[in-house]
């Protein structure tokens, strides 16, 4: 199987030696999405509007390599503060349709930019 690199102008580039998405057979990976704009390249304010954006991010990725957040099979989330977690989920839980992917959400120490919201993603090519 060959891998193929995905990117997009409609996600932030990568700030580090990595791919936006990854494609592989019938996967694709997405790197970690921070809530951020690409245009302006500034975080949203506040948990729930890095969540909404980060899931927007990981979206175009996704339907730059024929895919879409409806074959998402699996999302890690990562938080700076788990006590957000609510905050996230309200948001998150506007993108998703039954049969939700499975999910993992961890508190981590600190994300790049001190951002509150990082959310990877594997799914499926349509």
């Amino acid at each position: 199987m060959k891998k193929s690199v995905i990117a997009t102008t409609h996600a932030p580039g990568a700030i580090g030696p990595y791919s936006q998405g990854i494609s592989i057979g019938d996967l694709v990976y997405t790197s970690g999405q921070l809530g951020m704009d690409p245009a302006a390249g500034e975080l949203a304010d506040g948990v729930a509007a890095q969540t909404a954006q980060s899931l927007r991010n990981v979206q175009a990725i996704l339907e730059a390599a024929g895919s879409g957040l409806d074959q998402v099979v699996k999302t890690t989330v990562f938080l700076k503060d788990m006590n957000d977690f609510v905050k996230m989920n309200e948001v998150y839980s506007t993108f998703f349709t039954e049969p939700y992917p499975a999910r993992s959400a961890v508190e981590v120490a600190r994300l790049p930019k001190d951002a509150q919201v990082e959310i990877e993603v594997v799914a499926l090519k349509k």
